[in-house]
């Protein structure tokens, strides 16, 4: 069956994997080796000169981790994937396999705390500039901050913690003028609330730890391709120049370009990056995340009811001063929910009350449903004082920038029923203002 005509549930559950070629179990079996027979010499010869595509060593390719791959690319529509370690290794790969040697990245100041304190602290000691949108709402402020040096976009497709939604077709077309791909990260949606690519995106990456896993149980992440972009550009001359590992069986010397045309982009980050930097998912943790992938539609169906549910009591509440989401009532980021999110806008909220540090702090500490914890996309309900925790490396004039203010709580809400839920924020908004 053609897997372009299968529709999402089905290759949610079966896409990338045939079990005639595993020995016909059911699951995906968890290839646990570090490497692998090559055969003979001729074989071995073949796999160095890609005439034939095998494993050789875990940390590179492995049976386990590429039914992942495989899995995700078709639920994307991508032309190529890379499985990692974590989501900070896909954001960090990618994006230096797009500027390494002097360029620059062009993003936006409501990014993850991690991810904009990795652009303060490690990118420009390695040759990779940073530069900001002044208005991340306004398309047009990408374009004016676009340098010769430029090499990507980056952005959210929902941010964190405040899910404002990304204008990603616009910002796609600015880019691709100025003959730069758009990078998306799209851990909050999930390929089945929005697939970027349909809407202009060149690379998407997830933190996989999140929504496609669902559990809390596994750390990966994943850079995937569209397959659309053309990186045989002057800009990009690490695409198109030849290698003496992509040689052939004569000896000639070949690029990146030539020997993956579909997917230049994450073969070059899985054999520069990863087999290098070593940021190598381990096969029971890919197997993890397939299996959340198997009940991806109905957890985040569920989790996204649940969460307009809960937006409600919060703008009902006398305590809560503000909520951000883009179900929530005057949102501004409610007409492009509706164009690129019309499943819903994701399970990640923020909301906040005119309270005291303690107050707040004991409004956390009152909660007895929702699990004090610094991730997201779990099957649990979780909450977070988001400027001391997932942005707590940001100073505050930079927490302001990405529009975070200090009484900010983040709530990722899970598979609970949303009653209950909504009685546990209730009993614990009124026990912080009890004393």
């Amino acid at each position: 069956m053609a897997g372009s005509s299968l529709g999402f549930d089905t290759l949610k559950v079966r896409a990338g994997y045939n079990p005639d070629e595993h020995n016909h179990s059911v699951q995906v079996p968890v290839y646990q080796t570090a490497s692998y027979e090559l055969g003979d010499t001729a074989r071995m010869g073949r796999l160095l000169s890609f005439e034939e595509f095998g494993y050789l060593y875990t940390r590179v390719g492995n049976p386990t981790v590429a039914a992942l791959e495989q899995r995700v690319a078709a639920l994307e529509g991508a032309s190529g994937a890379l499985a990692l370690a974590s989501g900070m290794a896909a954001v960090t790969y990618a994006l230096f396999n797009a500027a390494e040697g002097g360029g620059r990245i062009l993003t936006a100041p409501n990014l993850y705390g991690g991810t904009i304190d990795s652009f303060k602290k490690i990118y420009p000691k390695l040759g990779v500039g940073i530069d900001y949108a002044k208005d991340v709402d306004d398309p047009a402020s990408f374009r004016k901050a676009i340098r010769p040096e430029t090499r990507a976009i980056f952005i959210e497709s929902i941010t964190n913690p405040n899910a404002v939604v990304a204008d990603i077709e616009a910002i796609a077309a600015v880019a691709h003028e100025n003959g730069i791909p758009l990078v998306v990260d799209n851990t909050f949606a999930t390929p089945y609330l929005l697939r970027p690519i349909d809407f202009g995106a060149d690379i998407v990456v997830y933190s996989a730890t999140k929504g496609l896993s669902g559990h809390g149980s596994a750390l990966a992440g994943l850079i995937l391709e569209s397959g659309k972009f053309d990186w045989t550009k002057a800009r990009f001359p690490q695409f198109t120049q030849t290698e003496y590992l992509l040689r052939d069986k004569k000896g000639k010397e070949r690029s990146f370009v030539e020997v993956f045309p579909d997917s230049p982009f994450t073969a070059r980050a899985r054999m520069n990056y990863l087999a290098y930097f070593g940021a190598a998912l381990g096969p029971l943790d890919a197997y993890l995340i397939l299996l959340g992938i198997e009940t991806l539609s109905e957890r985040l169906a569920k989790q996204v009811s649940s969460t307009e549910k809960i937006v409600r009591y919060l703008e009902g509440n006398k305590r809560v001063s503000w909520v951000k989401h883009p179900s929530a009532k005057g949102s501004p980021s409610a007409a492009l929910a509706k164009k690129y999110l019309p499943r819903g806008a994701g399970s990640v909220l923020s909301f906040g009350v005119e309270a005291s540090e303690e107050q707040i702090d004991r409004l956390i500490d009152s909660t007895q449903l929702f699990s004090y914890q610094a991730n997201v996309g779990d099957a649990r309900s979780l909450i977070i004082n988001s400027p001391k925790t997932t942005h707590g490396e940001l100073r505050p004039e930079e927490q302001a920038l990405a529009d975070i203010s200090p009484e900010t709580i983040r709530l990722s809400i899970g598979l609970e029923d949303p009653a209950d839920l909504i009685a546990d924020l209730d009993q614990a908004i009124e026990r912080a203002f009890s004393k």
